[in-house]
């Protein structure tokens, strides 16, 4: 065998090899995406992390460094109601750690937020024409995922239950991104809240496999070729790799997140609500063992992050991870240190000799 055994995802996006770099927001950039698109898998920007031209931006500096296809993400979350009795007990709660670290309790925190998929979004979406979109959270409305569609893009979106695949595919996607509960990052959830029923990646994958029709790809726990050939048996047509490329020197992350990365262990990880008002995957900090990990005190997402601000920015000036969100995956530690263009080459390259009954793989 010198070929992938399923193709639907290399002919469904025009791409070389099945692999989907996670678009992961304030870690991604540019020079990653491209990186990997250019080596043939799927690079990916984060639309929610930057502004209209921000964005705009960013997929002109991805288009000047690769003619490959790339996909451009989009949060599909409806902005909270603005709480302000809840917004006053969360920085209560956060009050004693303002006071430790001299800062002023009473000052006015920066508005915390994540940019939705909206009509401007979109608009810019039917304008540089991406090969592929994906959304988390669920879909948008039906009049919005129209124009997605008739620009020529190709939809995906992440499920992390059998009955959300189905949702996604009967209401039109091209591909199911089936998310198991050990990545990193932010839960795609959006039928359901109960994170305690949430499933572990190889036994949501052949689930999802057997329950929808589309193309499915694999995400979470997956940072080896052991893990792409696992996802493949399975009934995955390709997988999306996120915590691996951290480690690549195009990641934009702090130094505090770079040397938990490093020494990262199987258990080191949790999900938590802390820091964005929605459970997400990262690394334990003193933060998520005083207050969480998932608490009822932040406010809803994605607001809870801006009265941390001051506090992660103090922290991590003295060296300290204590109050900044540090995602990562439960198999963070079978990462490399490599350039996220090299990474998703030896990637495919082990992947295919596992497939092929050549077990010998040089780490």
């Amino acid at each position: 065998m010198t070929a992938w055994p399923d193709r639907r995802i290399l002919d469904l996006f025009g791409i070389d090899k099945p692999i989907l770099q996670a678009p992961m927001a304030n870690a991604t950039t540019p020079a990653m995406a491209m990186a990997v698109s250019e080596a043939g898998g799927l690079g990916s920007l984060p639309a929610a992390q930057y502004t209209l031209d921000g964005l705009r931006a960013a997929v002109a500096e991805v288009r000047r460094g690769t003619k490959r296809p790339y996909n451009i993400n989009f949060f599909c979350h409806t902005p909270p109601v603005p709480d302000p009795a809840r917004l006053m007990a969360w920085r209560a709660r956060l009050a004693p750690y303002y006071v430790e670290l001299g800062l002023d309790p009473e000052a006015t925190p920066p508005a915390g937020g994540r940019t939705p998929f909206d009509a401007d979004f979109c608009t810019l979406v039917e304008e540089v024409k991406p090969p592929v979109v994906s959304f988390h959270f669920g879909l948008p409305g039906k009049l919005l995922l129209d124009r997605v569609k008739a620009s020529g893009a190709k939809v995906i979106a992440s499920a992390t239950t059998v009955a959300e695949a189905r949702w996604l595919e009967h209401h039109g996607v091209d591909a199911v991104i089936a998310m198991g509960l050990e990545a990193g990052g932010h839960r795609g959830n959006f039928l359901s809240d109960d994170m305690a029923t949430q499933v572990g990646t190889f036994a949501l994958v052949p689930q999802v496999a057997d329950a929808v029709t589309v193309p499915v790809i694999a995400a979470g726990g997956i940072a080896d070729a052991r893990g792409i050939v696992a996802a493949m048996m399975l009934g995955a047509s390709a997988v999306q790799i996120g915590t691996a490329y951290l480690f690549s020197p195009e990641a934009k992350i702090p130094e505090v997140h770079r040397q938990a990365l490093e020494s990262a262990t199987d258990d080191g990880t949790a999900l938590t609500n802390l820091f964005t008002g929605r459970p997400a995957r990262g690394f334990v900090n003193r933060l998520m063992r005083e207050v969480g990990p998932l608490s009822t005190d932040p406010t809803a997402f994605p607001t809870a992050g801006g009265a941390l601000a001051p506090l992660r920015a103090k922290a991590e000036a003295a060296g300290s991870g204590d109050f900044t969100n540090q995602w990562a995956g439960q198999a963070a530690r079978l990462s490399r240190s490599l350039p996220a263009g090299e990474l998703t080459a030896v990637l495919a390259q082990e992947a295919l000799a596992l497939l092929t009954g050549h077990r010998v793989i040089d780490r």
